[in-house]
C-alpha cells in the first residue's frame, strides 16, 4: 500500500507514522520545516476534558487519545531517540468569579480524577497567584511536552520504519482523473502509483481540496503566545481569559489568543498585551518577568469548530484529517491510528463518523 501524506505537522507525522508501523509505504511531504507551523507554535498541552466541555462524542475521542500517549511516546521516542520532555504537572483550573467557582465544585462532586481546592490550599501549591482567586479544581493527569520535539521525533520514528520524509517540497498538482487519484506532483518531483492520499495541511488544506474541485473550509485561527523567564509557577494555570505553563528550563508560556484574521501570522501588540494582562492578573509576578520570546501560529478551523477526519467526497482514495484547531497535539495518536487504520482497511470507525467531511456537502 503506497500512500501519500501531505503536510507535516503533527497530524501529518502522526498519520505517517502510524501508516508505516501498519505495513503501509509512506511518503510525506512538507513544503516547510516538519512541525515548522502551529505544530510547533503551540504549547504542547495534554488536558483531559472535563465532563461538561464540548460534546460527549468529542469528549470521548480526546480521552481514548490521550490513554494512547504513555504507549505511543514510549515507542516514538525509542524509535527516534529524541526526548519529547514530557511531564506531567498537574493543572489548576482557577476561579475568579463566584458563577465559576460554583460551576467547577460542581464538576469537582461528580468526576473522577479531580478535585475542589479552597483558597488556603491553593496558596500553598501555589504562592505567587494573585488576589481574588476564590479556589481551583485540580486535576493531576494533565499533562505537556515539547510540541516542536514531539512533531519531529514521530517525522523521524516513521522514517526510521522506511518512510520517506521530504521537508521543503512542495505540492503542485494532482494526477489522474475522475474519482481517482493516481499521484501527486511537487516541486521536488512527481510522485505516481499511490494507492491513497491523505491530505493533512493544517488550515492549507483548503487550497488543496480546491485543486480536486471539493472546496473544503479550514480556516486558519491565529494563535498568540508569550515566553517569561520565570520560575513563578509549579503548575499548569488555566483561566477564563487564558493560561499560563511552567516548561523546562525556566520558561512559562503564556497563551493563547484565538483570532480569525486569516493567513497573518504576525503577532500584534493588541494581542501580546492581552496576554500580558491575563498572566499578571493570575501571577502578578510575572508583571515584571522578562518576556523571553512571543509568536504565533495559524492553527486548522472548520466550518463547524470540530475536527474533520474521513474520505473525500467525490475522490474514493483521499483522507482528509485537518481542522483539529486547539487539540492538534492531543488527537495526534487517535488520529493517526484511526486514519491508518482507515487506509490499511478499508472501513472507516464508528467513532470517526461525527467528524466526516461528508457533513458539509
Amino acid at each position: 500500500m503506497k500512500v501519500v501524506v501531505v503536510g507535516g505537522g503533527v497530524i501529518g507525522c502522526s498519520v505517517a507514522f502510524a501508516l508505516q508501523m501498519s505495513g503501509a509505504k509512506v511518503t510525506l511531504l512538507e513544503r516547510g520545516e516538519i512541525g515548522g507551523e502551529a505544530s510547533g507554535a503551540s504549547a504542547g498541552m495534554l488536558i483531559p476534558p472535563l465532563e461538561d466541555s464540548a460534546s460527549r462524542t468529542f469528549n470521548r475521542l480526546r480521552t481514548a487519545s490521550l490513554e494512547m500517549f504513555p504507549v505511543w511516546l514510549e515507542e516514538v521516542q525509542r524509535l527516534s531517540r529524541v526526548n519529547v520532555e514530557y511531564k506531567r504537572t498537574g493543572m489548576l483550573r482557577i476561579a475568579q468569579t463566584p458563577e465559576l467557582a460554583k460551576k467547577l465544585k460542581r464538576i469537582a462532586k461528580r468526576q473522577d480524577g479531580v478535585e475542589w481546592v479552597d483558597p488556603q490550599v491553593l496558596r500553598e501549591l501555589e504562592p505567587n497567584l494573585g488576589d481574588g482567586i476564590l479556589g481551583a479544581l485540580y486535576s493531576e493527569d494533565d499533562a505537556d511536552l515539547n510540541p516542536g520535539l514531539f512533531t519531529n521525533a514521530l517525522a523521524d520514528a516513521a522514517a526510521k520504519l522506511g518512510a520517506k520524509i521530504r521537508p521543503g517540497t512542495m505540492l503542485t498538482g494532482f494526477l489522474g482523473r475522475g474519482n481517482w487519484v493516481e499521484g501527486v506532483t511537487s516541486n521536488g518531483g512527481d510522485v505516481k502509483d499511490a494507492d491513497m492520499v491523505v491530505l493533512a495541511a493544517g488550515p492549507w488544506t483548503e487550497l488543496l481540496t480546491v485543486r480536486l474541485n471539493h472546496r473544503l473550509g479550514t480556516p486558519p485561527m491565529r494563535g498568540q503566545m508569550i515566553a517569561y523567564r520565570s520560575k513563578a509557577l509549579r503548575h499548569a494555570i488555566w483561566g477564563e481569559d487564558g493560561y499560563l505553563l511552567p516548561k523546562p528550563r525556566g520558561f512559562i508560556f503564556a497563551g493563547a489568543t484565538v483570532e480569525d484574521v486569516g493567513f497573518r501570522k504576525a503577532t500584534t501588540a493588541r494581542g501580546l498585551n492581552e496576554l500580558k494582562r491575563m498572566a499578571a492578573t493570575a501571577v502578578p509576578r510575572l508583571k515584571t518577568a522578562t518576556v523571553a520570546s512571543s509568536w504565533a501560529g495559524l492553527r486548522p478551523g472548520s466550518p463547524d469548530g470540530m475536527p474533520v477526519i474521513g474520505r473525500m467526497p467525490g475522490k474514493s482514495n483521499v483522507i482528509v484529517a485537518t481542522g483539529h484547531f486547539r487539540n492538534g497535539i492531543l488527537l495526534a495518536p487517535i488520529t493517526g491510528r484511526l486514519v491508518a487504520d482507515m487506509v490499511m482497511t478499508g472501513k472507516t470507525d464508528r467513532r470517526l463518523k461525527a467528524y466526516s467531511p461528508a457533513r458539509f456537502k
